[in-house]
C-alpha cells in the first residue's frame, strides 16, 4: 500500500480529522486513543469522534510512521464553559472566475511552476472547491456564514454573480466583504456597506473593509477604527472581527525598519491602530483574515492571548473553511478541509505549487488552525 501526505488536519474539543491519500480503494484504519475510523481511498478524511475535551491521545494511521504533519499525539481543544450560543462558518479567497492556479506575480516563481488548470470537461475549480465547502457548511447549519474577501478573480460582474449564486443558498445568513481581487474592476464592488455588524445570540460579528483598490495591500481607515471603538463601547458581549487583509506583526523587531515599503497586509500604522483598538476593548476577542492563503495566528503583547488569525484559502490546497463555536465562556476555531472527492483531488494536486513547497508553506501548525479562546 502506498499512503502519502498523512496530516493531522483538524482538532476540536471532541473530534480529530486526519487526511491522506492511497492508491485506489485501499481501506485504512486511523486510531486516536481507543477510538478509530476506517476510510476507503483514494482520498481519505478520517474523522474520529467521541473524544474528550482537553485530553491527550496517541495518533496512529495504519501503515504510517509519525512525522511531518502527523504527530504521535494530539491534544483535543478545551471546550469553553457554558452553553453553546452561536455557530459561524467562514471562507475566504474563493476566487470565482479564476482559471490558472499558482500565479504569484513573481516571474521567477511562476516560471518554476507548476501552474494548474481544470481538465477539459471538468467544472471550474473555484466552483468545485466552494461547492464542497458550502455543502459542509450547510450540514453544520451555522447561524451566519462570512466570506471575507477575494470572492472573484478579477472583480467582474459575471464572477461576482457566480459567487452570489453559489453562496446565496445561505440567504439572509450570508455576509461578505470584498478583497483586493474584487476591487480590480470596480472600486466599490462587494464592499457591502462595510464596516457593518451582525448580531447573533451571545456574540457580535464586525466586518471591516481592508482594501486599497488597485493594489494587493491593505489598510484600515481612521473612520473604521473609530467605528470599531464605538462598537466596542456599545456592546457588552464578545465581538469577532473579520476582514480580508491580515495584520502586520506589530511586535516584530523590524516593525520600524520596513515601513518604507508597501506591506502585503494591513499597513503598519493601520495595523497598530487595529491592535490598539483591541487593547482598549477586552470584548474584541479575535481578528480573522484571509489573503495570505496561509493558516497563521499572531498574538501581541498588548492584547494577550487574543488571536489575529489568517485562514487558508478555499480555492486550492488545503481547501480551507473555518468553523467558530461561541459559548458563554469563550469560542473555538476549527479549520476544516473540503472533503468531496473532486475537491480533495484538486487540493492534492495544488499542494505541489511553488516548486512543490506550497503545501508545507500554507498549512501551518495545528495550533494555527484550531484553538480555543476563553473570555
Amino acid at each position: 500500500m502506498t499512503l502519502t501526505h498523512a496530516e493531522l488536519m483538524s482538532v476540536g474539543p471532541d473530534e480529530v480529522a486526519v487526511t491522506f491519500t492511497t492508491d485506489d480503494d485501499e481501506r485504512v484504519t486511523t486510531r486516536v486513543g481507543d477510538h478509530e475510523a476506517t476510510t476507503t481511498g483514494p482520498h481519505h478524511v478520517a474523522r474520529v469522534v467521541g473524544l474528550e475535551p482537553a485530553t491527550t491521545y496517541a495518533v496512529h494511521v495504519e501503515g504510517v510512521a509519525p512525522g511531518g504533519f502527523l504527530p504521535e499525539q494530539v491534544r483535543t481543544l478545551e471546550r469553553p464553559s457554558g452553553r453553546l450560543l452561536a455557530t459561524v462558518a467562514t471562507a475566504n479567497d474563493v476566487h470565482f472566475g479564476e482559471a490558472r492556479c499558482g500565479i504569484t506575480g513573481f516571474p521567477e516563481i511562476d516560471e518554476a511552476g507548476p501552474i494548474f488548470t481544470a481538465e477539459p470537461g471538468d467544472d471550474p475549480y473555484p466552483e468545485v472547491m466552494s461547492r464542497s465547502a458550502i455543502a459542509e457548511m450547510r450540514a453544520l447549519a451555522p447561524d451566519a456564514v462570512v466570506v471575507k474577501g477575494d470572492l472573484t478573480d478579477t472583480g467582474s460582474e459575471e464572477q461576482y454573480a457566480a459567487f452570489l449564486a453559489a453562496y446565496g443558498v445561505f440567504g439572509d445568513d450570508l455576509f461578505h466583504v470584498r478583497g483586493n481581487h474584487d476591487a480590480m474592476t470596480s472600486p466599490t464592488m462587494a464592499i457591502e456597506g462595510a464596516p457593518y455588524s451582525v448580531e447573533l445570540e451571545g456574540v457580535t460579528l464586525a466586518v471591516l473593509d481592508t482594501v486599497i483598490p488597485g493594489t494587493d495591500s491593505g489598510q484600515l481607515s481612521t473612520d473604521q477604527v473609530q467605528w470599531l471603538d464605538d462598537l466596542g463601547n456599545a456592546v457588552t458581549g464578545p465581538v469577532l472581527v473579520f476582514g480580508h487583509h491580515h495584520c502586520w506583526n506589530v511586535d516584530s523587531l523590524d516593525a520600524h525598519a520596513k515601513r518604507d515599503r508597501p506591506y502585503f497586509g494591513i499597513q503598519p500604522d493601520d495595523s497598530e491602530a487595529l491592535v490598539a483598538a483591541f487593547a482598549r476593548h477586552d470584548n474584541l476577542v479575535g481578528y480573522f483574515a484571509g489573503h495570505t492563503h496561509t493558516n497563521r495566528v499572531r498574538r501581541f503583547a498588548t492584547t494577550g492571548s487574543r488571536p489575529f488569525a489568517e485562514v487558508g484559502c478555499t480555492k486550492d490546497y488545503p481547501g480551507a473553511w473555518a468553523e467558530y463555536r461561541v459559548y458563554e465562556g469563550g469560542y473555538t476555531q476549527v479549520m476544516h478541509r473540503v472533503t468531496a472527492p473532486d475537491a480533495f483531488a484538486w487540493a492534492e494536486k495544488t499542494r505541489r505549487m511553488i516548486g512543490g513547497a506550497y503545501g508545507s508553506l500554507v498549512l501551518g501548525g495545528i495550533a494555527h488552525r484550531c484553538f480555543t479562546e476563553h473570555f
